[in-house]
């Protein structure tokens, strides 16, 4: 049952991905949720087939597709019922090599990233005494020749188990030094390979939606100077590009999750009879599910807009961060209603129910909180007073 409205004129994208995520049915994640395990072979066949090189450029080795075509991929897997959560890192980070790595790190590290031969799924910005604060993390990368020299820490870094590079933004001028605070911030391409073991130390933290993350501890970690992607000091500008393509392709996981949901609780209403009649009939079961829809679709919306925006290079801080926040909230109402359809059912495994439920309430706060949404809209879009 394809219950979609919106024709984004994107069927063949989404017909090839379907019979790909086909080949790895509920049970395949279930299982993997239940173990905390990572799908790898998942992983791997998306990779073979494409989809996580989709915005490399075709001389790089990948397919030179838009942010439109890679919120799309997202969506898909999770409409199919997996957790696009373990591999999307790809899809926004190598965004930030591309658009502001030189052309040796690209030549470098490109195709072997669209080959499946390096994955470049980690970001490391978020510190445990700042959170969202980000011009105040203390962690600090001291160039000393021809090599910078890490210190510091950092907390909730996913897929470091199952990433060969990491994107990282490190303090190089204290804060007491420059004009703005979002200046003195710079990016590096960490080689974990390398960095694991030798001055950077990796804690698994373990959670509820049971894929991994981690605190990461950096001790006097040696990387070479040309790990720094573009200019030194630049680097908040440069991440905040990532953390919008990153919000648009989370909105479209979101959206994916919603769509799973109100379908299965549009098929369970419609099959379940109680008192001689499907619960589906009942307004108080179908109004429920219809809201949710509705609401879907509308954030559905402001998810493409604001994937148009930055496929053209257009300020889309605005789009992005409201596509995240009403796809979000569209999810976990579309969560909340197949709960209480399915009733008790909903809690159990086979279902699959409880497991996408744990892994969209994720949402509600992170790659940014619904509040910081609001207070960026607030100040950024309306023009009222910065409220922190």
């Amino acid at each position: 049952m394809d219950i979609r409205i919106e024709d984004d004129n994107h069927h063949d994208l989404r017909d090839a991905l379907r019979a790909l995520c086909a080949e790895f049915p509920a049970e395949y994640h279930r299982a993997h949720g239940a173990a905390e395990t990572y799908p790898e072979e998942f992983v791997d066949a998306l990779t073979k087939a494409g989809w996580l090189a989709a915005m490399i450029p075709e001389e790089y080795g990948g397919s030179g597709l838009g942010l439109i075509e890679a919120s799309i991929i997202m969506e898909e897997i999770n409409r199919a019922g997996g957790n696009a959560g373990h591999c999307h890192g790809q899809m926004y980070n190598m965004g930030t090599l591309l658009r502001h790595g030189s052309q040796d790190q690209k030549r470098k590290y490109l195709p072997q990233i669209a080959s499946g031969e390096l994955r470049l799924q980690s970001m490391g910005v978020t510190e445990p005494t700042t959170g969202t604060d980000t011009t105040k993390l203390k962690t600090t990368a001291v160039k000393k020749g021809d090599r910078y020299v890490v210190n510091g820490q950092k907390v909730w870094i996913s897929r470091i188990q199952h990433s060969d590079l990491m994107i990282l933004l490190a303090r190089t001028t204290p804060l007491a030094e420059v004009v703005r605070k979002s200046q003195g911030l710079s990016i590096f391409l960490v080689d974990l390979r390398q960095a694991i073991g030798n001055g950077m130390t990796v804690n698994p933290i373990r959670n509820m939606v049971g894929h991994k993350t981690n605190e990461l501890f950096f001790d006097n970690l040696e990387i070479p100077a040309d790990s720094l992607i573009g200019e030194e000091g630049r680097g908040f500008k440069y991440i905040l590009d990532g953390l919008n393509a990153e919000r648009t392709l989370i909105a479209a996981e979101c959206i994916g999750d919603g769509y799973w949901f109100t379908e299965k609780a549009a098929a369970y209403a419609g099959e379940r009879i109680v008192f001689d009649r499907p619960i589906g009939q009942n307004q108080g079961v179908q109004f429920p599910i219809a809201r949710a829809f509705v609401n879907i679709e509308a954030a559905n919306l402001m998810r493409f807009k604001a994937a148009r925006k930055f496929d053209a290079n257009q300020d889309c801080g605005a789009e992005a961060n409201m596509a995240k926040l009403l796809a979000a909230d569209a999810s976990w109402e579309a969560a909340n209603v197949c709960m209480q359809v399915h009733g008790g059912f909903g809690f159990a495994e086979e279902y699959d129910i409880e497991r996408k439920f744990r892994e969209t309430r994720l949402y509600q706060v992170a790659p940014i909180s619904t509040n910081f949404i609001l207070s960026y809209v607030a100040e950024h879009v309306l023009g009222l007073p910065r409220s922190f």
